[in-house]
């Protein structure tokens, strides 16, 4: 897929894709490549958090929905920042007493400066 990282920290993961290894037969972004870079943004921004808060867990998706605005035709870029995430004191809280928590993210997709998509994520992170 050739995602690139270009900022993952707890705050913002921005990752970049390249339309080549994504394409599809009308010559766009295939929409399961666009979902997987979605969630992969979404899911690391969660991941930075829970580790820098020393929250401990495996992280798994639960569920989740893409909107696409527009066909993706070339390079594209999804980003997450902190404000995408549901209330992360109750997904801690969960966490600490029932060793499993649950969170929403959001994260959109973008051509250039345009969003293409938006995606929303449910993920349970589960303490063994």
């Amino acid at each position: 897929m050739g995602v690139r990282v270009d900022t993952a920290n707890d705050n913002l993961v921005t990752l970049t894709a390249p339309l080549k290894p994504n394409i599809n037969h009308s010559e766009t972004v295939f929409g399961g490549s666009a979902a997987a870079v979605a969630t992969l943004a979404a899911w690391t921004l969660i991941m930075f958090r829970m580790k820098s808060q020393e929250l401990p867990g495996r992280l798994v998706i639960a569920g989740n929905t893409m909107k696409y605005r527009k066909p993706i035709t070339g390079d594209f870029r999804a980003t997450a920042t902190a404000a995408d995430l549901s209330d992360w004191a109750r997904f801690g809280e969960a966490l600490a007493r029932k060793g499993r928590g649950r969170i929403e993210a959001r994260s959109r997709l973008f051509l250039d400066r345009t969003p293409v998509a938006d995606f929303t994520g449910q993920f349970v992170a589960i303490v063994d």
